[in-house]
């Protein structure tokens, strides 16, 4: 009865190892800065088509990938997005918010908190897995923020975001990012 009971819980512990491994394996991304960032095409809020190679030359892109609309921390990160908005694109910058919600809640956030950048849904979470930042089993989004220069290439990854300082953050970032090319005109 013993042998048994051990084959048993040996077996349900490969199993278990087995099934929360293989989401963990899809959602890895090598991605690193100077990379080029994965092409994809997501819904916006407003149902529009949006893809991220029509981003090429036009400046920098800022991703923000966030767990779910409507959440405290999602909406103090949004809402500083939102504050910051006009001044991050004074520096040639447009902001994206990403999430595995649906067009549906994505459209009734950004209308709720009157955002003034393009929120894209990843039901899917395709996108999240192509950036690396899906949470295994429950496919929602980590809160990761990545900047991409005009040529699409990765300039920075931030995994630790303060939803309070992300839009702050990643704004100094781009200043410094452009202050060589600036002089170099």
């Amino acid at each position: 009865m013993f042998k048994k009971r051990l084959f048993f819980t040996f077996n349900l512990f490969k199993l278990t190892s087995l099934f929360f491994s293989i989401p963990a394996l899809a959602a890895t991304s090598n991605l690193k800065v100077g990379d080029t960032a994965p092409n994809f095409t997501l819904s916006t809020q407003d149902g529009q088509t949006f893809s991220l190679e029509s981003r090429k030359g036009k400046g920098w892109t800022i991703l923000y990938f966030y767990p779910k609309a409507g959440t405290p921390g999602c909406t103090k990160q949004a809402c500083a997005f939102r504050d910051a908005a006009d001044s991050l694109r004074k520096l040639g910058a447009d902001v994206f918010g990403i999430s595995t919600d649906t067009v549906a809640k994505q459209a009734a956030f950004h209308k709720e908190h009157k955002l003034s950048f393009t929120l894209l849904a990843d039901p899917e979470a395709k996108v999240a897995d192509a950036f690396g930042v899906t949470l295994p089993v429950i496919k929602i989004a980590k809160r990761w923020t990545f900047v991409i220069d005009p040529e699409l290439k990765i300039r920075n990854i931030e995994k630790n975001v303060d939803p309070l300082l992300d839009a702050k953050n990643m704004g100094e970032f781009i200043k410094k990012a452009t202050a060589g090319a600036d002089t170099k005109k």
